[in-house]
């Protein structure tokens, strides 16, 4: 029964999702949200009575049994942002999803995640770097997933890179899963779903494709991923949107720098010239910048068991930064289950023992 609620808050119109969850903080479950009388609604911060009188329940619940039809007949899953298999890293954004929609196996919370975004007129260079950023990606000795949005251009060339070098792959689309958008790459999502890829969207199965839907569903594909790269891109277009919303969420953005003379290199050359951006020529910048360096990670493992005693308290936070190389301190909180003060105190001990190193906007890692 609990599907129902979760697939329901989709069709509650004139609350997003900020103000769901906190509704639902409020009333203890997303049952009791949709059980609560609107006038104790009225108590929330930041939910006004123009809120409470578009607010109707009952019809989001009768559209939500017509989902629930659609999900089970086209093997759809669900992943409510209470649950477990929910994208951890989209908890850090106060305006993700409440409710993904998905089909395929991907693991949404793998160690390393990171974006590859750019124009959709791509140049044989722009996808040439796209290829080999991935082809060396796949060399490492823990893998990388993928992300993106099924676009023309750099989009799809990083699709087709991550499933020809084995690599997991998740498309965000902006629209409904009755229809795939563009047309003519149907088939790779069907492919990208039979390689252990994954298909995702916040939009249930009758949104239709709009352009004001892409910025939704750029926003998931930055926070999905530990840091967006962008591999071309016009001074203005959905690729800068995307590194302005991955920068919003204190997350590193790359881009590859191109000659000042290409339509398609001015949106690089702006974010790194504006600082919004690391410039970015291979995969060792890449590595430097998120301190993915395997035999780095391997020596921190090694160290923090043999030579530093920690209590178990400590240890938990120990663990809780393994999973992720950068690791934002709500998360933290959320791994561990200590409360933000707890959690703030056994950092700032551990990063005076040189065990961890912080980093702007509350980003935590082990130290090397």
């Amino acid at each position: 029964m609990d599907r129902i609620y979760k697939i329901a808050v989709s069709f509650i119109n004139g609350f997003g999702p900020v103000n769901i969850k906190k509704a639902i903080a409020y009333t203890g479950s997303i049952e009791a949200f949709f059980s609560e009388k609107k006038q104790n609604l009225l108590k929330i911060p930041g939910i006004g009575q123009a809120f409470i009188q578009k607010l109707d329940r009952e019809a989001a619940l009768l559209q939500a049994e017509e989902e629930l039809k659609f999900i089970e007949q086209n093997e759809i899953q669900i992943a409510f942002y209470l649950d477990a298999d929910y994208p951890q890293r989209l908890l850090n954004c106060s305006d993700s999803p409440c409710t993904l929609y998905y089909k395929g196996n991907a693991d949404f919370n793998a160690s390393r995640n990171i974006s590859i975004v750019g124009t959709r007129n791509a140049s044989d260079y722009g996808k040439e770097q796209c290829t080999k950023l991935v082809k060396d990606l796949s060399e490492k000795s823990i893998k990388t997933t993928i992300i993106s949005g099924l676009a023309y251009g750099i989009d799809i060339c990083a699709h087709k890179a991550a499933m020809q070098y084995q690599l997991p792959t998740i498309a965000a689309i902006g629209h409904g899963f009755q229809q795939m958008y563009p047309a003519q790459h149907r088939n790779y999502a069907e492919e990208i779903i039979h390689k252990g890829g994954a298909i995702v969207s916040e939009f249930t199965s009758n949104s239709k494709f709009d352009p004001k839907h892409f910025v939704r569903r750029n926003r998931i594909i930055a926070g999905m991923s530990d840091a967006t790269i962008v591999i071309e891109s016009a001074r203005k277009g959905g690729s800068l949107v995307t590194a302005n919303i991955a920068n919003s969420y204190n997350r590193d953005v790359f881009a590859f720098p191109g000659r000042i003379s290409d339509k398609y290199s001015e949106g690089c050359n702006f974010l790194i010239k504006t600082n919004q951006a690391h410039l970015i020529e291979n995969i060792k910048d890449l590595e430097y910048i998120l301190a993915w360096d395997d035999e780095t990670k391997k020596a921190k493992e090694i160290q923090t068991k043999l030579f530093v005693e920690l209590t178990k308290e400590e240890e938990q936070i120990i663990s809780a930064l393994r999973d992720l190389e950068k690791t934002p301190i709500d998360l933290i909180c959320l791994k561990s289950s200590f409360p933000m003060s707890k959690v703030s105190s056994l950092l700032l001990k551990l990063e005076f023992d040189g065990m961890v190193k912080s980093h702007p906007g509350k980003i935590y890692s082990l130290n090397s």
